[in-house]
């Protein structure tokens, strides 16, 4: 008997744990995720640039999410600037 409500409870612990997990949501963005941000970013950049930096910079418009952010540097100097924090 003691071996039967050892594992019923077992059982019931790994069922509420399960589910509880499964609630959270996802502490990664996927490859397509960042892909779309990418195109996101790119036709904001497109559109007005300046705009564009300071979305990225504030994490505004989607462009944070979890641990997918744009970043953006300056091909002539190497100097970043998006986000300006780093």
């Amino acid at each position: 008997m003691r071996a039967f409500m050892i594992a019923a409870a077992s059982a019931a612990v790994l069922t509420l744990s399960s589910a509880a997990f499964a609630q959270q949501p996802a502490q990664f963005g996927t490859a397509d995720q960042a892909k779309a941000m990418l195109v996101k970013a790119v036709a904001a950049v497109k559109a007005d640039k300046t705009k564009a930096l300071d979305m990225f910079n504030k994490g505004d418009g989607g462009f944070l999410d979890r641990d997918l952010y744009v970043f953006c540097f300056n091909n002539s100097d190497g100097k970043i600037v998006a986000p300006w924090q780093l």
